[in-house]
């Protein structure tokens, strides 16, 4: 693999601190995804912004890699949603102590490294026809526009696409190659699909399908088959982001010649399986506050909001305490505020929110107890350990109406459940005897040698909502880890899902010393390896059997990298 020699002048850090650890990122990416070459993109997004999301790892980098007056983005890059709209406060309630002022502190040092702070999650929503080579972080975004778009995107997570932002180069590896950009899956729909809440509903739960046999690298790529023709781009937009909940990178809703020679599976999204997640969805006990617009509601969806909001004003209804929030962007802000829908949303009560979107908003809870959103993905976050809101799913119009009437639904709030989310049953058994694994760590790493407990899964770990930012102990009810603290552990685990903001939880807990000591994944994963790259913890992969299996936890293992290899090794097997 040859390096850039614009990449090698930023690792000799010649160009500074900043891009020297973009550079090094960049490429032990590329060493751990076995790219063969690096690839020039044309422009970025980067995710981790709410002060919710990122927490106090991500403040702590943000200040030492902003404090280098030489680290400025090499390409045109945009910023995600922030956790609050910061004209509208008072009317937000936030809780939080110093949330304003440490959220100012996140947008001003991205804006020191040359970052435009859109505080968007949808930045294909703004016009402009995208294309060319990106490095996208926020998974709805990466999904539509892979999708819809001429755009090439991998599914970045915050750090590595700010890596790229940084440099201007990505490896050129995973959906940049078009031999991996075809479906594995097929899902044949058999039911009227008329609103785009039912499409967000069939995206959640493609997304939610799993079997152990099924081997998706850059995960579930359906094929949808029996969609109606000329979809709304508010369905399209639903789709595509609660299919990437579960980190659907790219999906089709034509075949158009297709190549479906990986086809690992194929499923029925049938009326019976509509009407049974709208049932479970239904709110059960009284709603303390309406949410519209996550990922953030482009024109049309505010439209239709608005539309159901006239018709009750008009027969003399007024929305009471702020019940009904609506996020969209600033961008579709200033078309809503000159044609009048912003005017009409508030003069019947509602609040209208920009910059932010509902899943990294940090609610009031002696307020707010259980919501209601027309998105599987707010629903999906909301009650993850985000937020632990108990959270309903209704479409726009029921939506509109329970905001109107606090009295709609009667009985008593519901309580969070505990479920999992879709993940992949365990395989694991218990093994004996001593073995050795050979792997590889990263370029970046010269030589280390730790000792310690194993703690391992063969189930991805989802670190933003389901691994508590504080104690790092993972809460992922059905997870076989559930419940268990990685802090001090040798963290043996396939790789990291969901939020592409994960590299900044594991970056928080390794800052207060609630990380583990070192972390193996037998897969590549961009969630996981980056933090481990910009803070030196140990870090392997590419082993030569698989160390999820092999491996039980509680045993007393070494692992030591030295010339370029790594060494794990049991020494002591845990009682089974």
């Amino acid at each position: 693999m040859e390096i850039p020699s614009e990449l090698i002048s930023m690792i000799s850090g010649e160009q500074g601190e900043t891009k020297q650890k973009a550079a090094r990122l960049v490429v032990d990416l590329a060493s751990v995804s076995g790219a063969k070459e690096f690839i020039k993109c044309n422009n970025s997004h980067v995710s981790g912004v709410s002060v919710l999301t990122g927490g106090h790892g991500l403040r702590t980098f943000l200040s030492d890699l902003s404090s280098d007056p030489d680290g400025k983005v090499a390409i045109p890059t945009t910023l995600n949603s922030a956790g609050c709209d910061h004209e509208k406060m008072d009317e937000m309630d936030i809780e939080y102590p110093d949330f304003l002022k440490q959220q100012f502190e996140i947008i001003h040092a991205y804006m020191k490294l040359g970052i435009k702070a859109t505080l968007s999650c949808t930045p294909y929503d703004r016009g402009i026809d995208e294309e060319g080579i990106g490095s996208w972080a926020e998974s709805n975004a990466v999904c539509f526009s892979n999708s819809y778009t001429s755009l090439i995107t991998n599914r970045e997570s915050g750090l590595s696409a700010l890596a790229t932002a940084l440099t201007g180069w990505a490896p050129r590896w995973g959906l940049h190659l078009p031999e991996n950009r075809i479906p594995n899956l097929i899902v044949n729909v058999e039911c009227e699909m008329d609103d785009p809440t039912d499409w967000s509903i069939l995206g959640d739960w493609i997304g939610a399908q799993r079997s152990s046999d099924w081997k998706m690298p850059w995960g579930p790529m359906p094929l949808i088959e029996g969609l109606p023709k000329n979809p709304t781009f508010e369905m399209l937009k639903s789709l595509t982001a609660a299919a990437a909940n579960y980190g659907c990178p790219m999906l089709w809703i034509e075949d158009n010649g297709l190549d479906t020679s990986e086809i690992q599976s194929k499923l029925i999204f049938n009326e019976n399986e509509l009407a049974i997640r709208y049932n479970e969805l239904a709110p059960k006990g009284e709603v303390d506050l309406v949410v519209i617009g996550c990922p953030q509601a482009s024109v049309g969806e505010v439209r239709a909001t608005a539309a159901e909001v006239r018709t009750r004003m008009e027969l003399g209804e007024k929305i009471p305490n702020h019940r009904l929030w609506v996020f969209t962007s600033s961008y579709n802000y200033k078309t809503l505020e000159n044609d009048g829908t912003v005017n009409l949303l508030e003069e019947a009560g509602a609040l209208v929110l920009k910059d932010t979107c509902p899943e990294v908003t940090p609610y009031n809870r002696t307020k707010y107890n259980h919501l209601i959103t027309n998105s599987l993905k707010a629903e999906h976050y909301l009650t993850s350990g985000l937020n632990n809101m108990p959270t309903s799913v209704a479409k726009i119009e029921e939506c509109v109406a329970i905001a109107f009437d606090p009295f709609r639904i009667e009985g008593e709030r519901p309580t969070l459940e505990e479920k999992s989310h879709g993940i992949v049953q365990s395989a694991k058994t218990y093994q004996t005897g001593k073995i050795t694994l050979q792997g590889e760590s990263l370029p970046s790493q010269n030589e280390w040698e730790i000792y310690g407990k194993a703690l391992v899964t063969d189930v991805p770990i989802t670190y933003l909502g389901y691994v508590n930012r504080d104690s790092g102990v993972i809460e992922d009810p059905g997870h076989p880890l559930d419940g268990v603290a990685i802090e001090d552990t040798i963290l043996i685990y396939p790789k990291g899902s969901g939020s592409t903001v994960a590299p900044y939880v594991l970056m928080g807990l390794i800052y207060t010393g609630k990380g583990p000591k070192g972390i193996v994944n037998r897969d590549v994963c961009p969630l996981s390896m980056p933090a481990a790259s910009l803070l030196g913890v140990p870090y392997a992969t590419k082993f030569d059997e698989d160390p999820c299996l092999e491996i039980n936890s509680g045993d007393e293992i070494v692992m030591k990298l030295e010339n370029g290899t790594v060494r794990l090794e049991v020494i002591q097997r845990c009682d089974a």
